[in-house]
Parts: structure tokens; C-alpha cells; sequence
């Protein structure tokens, strides 16, 4: 789940970039896909996967 989430916000990353879209501050190109790149760092790490192992 966590892996589309960072798809998702870079892919609104690429279009705020691309388009060349003034925005305020928080909501830079950039800080979209530092949260993409967290999404994507979680899913690796396995947290939201939504598989357990327990026994």
C-alpha cells in the first residue's frame, strides 16, 4: 500500500515540477518527493505491507 502512495506522490511531484507550478513553500516539487521517498523507505522496510507471520 505504502508503495502506491509513493508512486502517487511522485508522480504529483513530476507534474508540479514539470508544469512549472508556483506553489507556497511546504508544498514544493521537492518536499513531495521527500514524502515519496518516506513511503517508499516504509514499504521497504515491510511496515503497511499487511502480511503477518505469526503463529
Amino acid at each position: 500500500m505504502l508503495g502506491i502512495v509513493a508512486a502517487v506522490l511522485f508522480f504529483v511531484s513530476f507534474l508540479v515540477n514539470a508544469a512549472e507550478i508556483s506553489t507556497n513553500h511546504t508544498f514544493s516539487s521537492v518536499n513531495i518527493m521527500l514524502l515519496g521517498l518516506t513511503a517508499l523507505a516504509l514499504h521497504i522496510a515491510g511496515i503497511g505491507s499487511g502480511w503477518t507471520r505469526r503463529r
